[in-house]
């Protein structure tokens, strides 16, 4: 059953197109690799063994050989998709929409995750220590707070654009912010007093009933952390998940190829699926640049608005 049904997603992502025409992709060892993109740091074996398995499962299901690029942080995915040396990556929204802002049509979102309940977005969490006396984020005014990277969705766009709607300036309410450089980074930092506060991802879940996944429930899974040490003060969400993003000026049928070999994946790998840290009953869906159109605007209100308050700055 499940074979046929990876067969029928494949025939369906056949019928979604996004590039040039191409009828037969070139396979075997000697055909050109396959380049894919991921972010994630080499300290984190959960963020390794990802990249590793999408490499493992794109090689093995398409025939092709597949080189993996990695990137310590969101900018060097994005220029790397974005300057043509990789053609494949994975791109949360703010890092598509940056990428899209540079290059647009010349590269586009094919496939993002849908959870057992047909939802497609994951949240943003404000976090502090248990320990700590905050109870609100009015009682984070004049406090440090972490963001984890100007490329994330999640940690730094939605909430900047929550606040601002709440009545704050995220530019002046704080008395000092600094990035992180990842969820796992802005997690360490707040549990070593680096920061007051922080925002990271959160999933497999929502506000009413919790979460499950996402970089704290990931490392308390480890043993780096305690979960009873940290509290949520603030959700945002949903936000549009993390996608596959393509080159469109690759051949019509690498692009298919790579599609239909990604939306077979929870269903011929089942135990890649779970262990790439993807929630049970969920799998691949269809998109195009309309799913980012919310995460678009934001950014883009945000870079006017910064760019605003630096050159009112500038003329005082």
């Amino acid at each position: 059953m499940m074979t046929k049904i990876a067969s029928l997603l494949l025939a369906a992502a056949l019928l979604l197109p996004v590039g040039g025409c191409n009828p037969k992709p070139e396979s075997g060892a000697s055909a050109p690799p396959l380049r894919i993109s991921m972010q994630g740091s080499n300290d984190d074996p959960a963020l390794v063994k990802r990249r590793e398995a999408y490499q493992q499962f794109l090689g093995k299901a398409t025939g092709r050989p597949v080189k993996l690029y990695e990137a310590s942080d969101y900018n060097g995915v994005i220029q790397a998709l974005a300057s043509g040396q990789v053609d494949i990556a994975t791109l949360a929204g703010a890092s598509y929409a940056n990428a899209d802002a540079q290059v647009g049509q010349k590269i586009a979102p094919i496939l993002t995750v849908r959870r057992a309940d047909g939802g497609t977005g994951y949240y943003s969490a404000l976090m502090v220590r248990d320990d700590s006396p905050f109870r609100s984020l009015a009682d984070l005014k004049g406090k440090r707070l972490g963001y984890v990277d100007f490329n994330s969705t999640s940690g730094y766009l939605y909430p900047r654009a929550q606040m601002r709607d709440a009545g704050i300036d995220p530019d002046t309410y704080f008395s000092n912010t600094a990035f992180a450089g990842g969820h796992t980074q802005a997690i360490m930092a707040l549990a070593n007093g680096q920061f007051d506060a922080t925002f990271v991802q959160v999933s497999g879940g929502d506000p009413v009933h919790g979460f499950s996944t996402g970089a704290v429930y990931t490392m308390a899974k480890r043993g780096l952390v305690d979960l009873k040490a940290f509290r949520t003060l603030w959700v945002i969400g949903p936000i549009p998940d993390t996608s596959i993003v393509v080159r469109t000026d690759r051949s019509q049928a690498d692009i298919d190829l790579v599609r239909g070999a990604m939306a077979s994946l929870p269903y011929d790998e089942p135990e890649i699926w779970s262990e790439i840290g993807q929630p049970e009953g969920s799998n691949f869906t269809a998109i195009d640049r309309r799913h980012y159109a919310e995460v678009i605007r934001l950014r883009n209100a945000d870079i006017a608005l910064r760019r605003k308050g630096g050159a009112e700055a500038g003329a005082r």
